[in-house]
């Protein structure tokens, strides 16, 4: 290759990058700006503390009417896990050589297992639970565990009470108050 067509080749290259950059700053003129309502739709977390619960309660025999119709073909029956991860049982497990991280044994927070399957479950249709289902899940999945009562009901008053076994093996990010 000759010292002219290496030149000519240089010199398209870097045209080429800036024609590449100067649109780039145009962006690809892909998507559309979000809405007020789609951010709202989303805009939906439970911290500790239960500030944002909705309206709505559920019971222990709701939630495993729920559970059985939306849960079970992933989780398994009772929560016992296959295809997906176990939902109880592990309490005991995580300082052993195989811990088991379920909701009884590892998570800190009631309100942060009502705001995942609120969020996130059933996980083909996340978002598709009324908040009185998933209030009832949540109580049926904290009833597996052993950690509230069958008669117990869980709304927004109720569900930031419930004292989960590991709460105390984690640290507050934003300790109350220091926002």
């Amino acid at each position: 290759m000759s010292m002219h067509s290496l030149t000519v080749l240089t010199v398209l290259g870097i045209a080429g990058m800036l024609v590449v950059h100067a649109g780039a700053a145009d962006g690809p003129n892909l998507g559309r700006d979000v809405t007020e309502a789609e951010i709202a739709g989303w805009d939906i977390s439970v911290p500790p503390d239960g500030s944002g619960l909705p309206p709505g309660d559920g019971t222990v025999a709701a939630g495993a009417t729920v559970y059985a119709a939306k849960c079970q073909s992933c989780h398994g029956e009772k929560g016992a896990g296959k295809p997906n991860d176990p939902l109880v049982d592990g309490q005991g497990t995580l300082a052993s050589p195989r811990p088991v991280r379920t909701i009884g044994s590892y998570w800190p927070y009631a309100t942060t297992v009502f705001d995942y399957v609120r969020r996130a479950m059933p996980y083909q249709l996340s978002q598709s639970l009324t908040n009185d289902e998933v209030y009832a899940v949540t109580a049926y999945l904290l009833h597996l565990n052993g950690i509230i009562a069958e008669s117990e009901v869980m709304n927004a008053r109720t569900l930031p009470q419930v004292k989960m076994p590991n709460r105390s093996n984690f640290i507050l990010a934003y300790p109350p108050g220091s926002k």
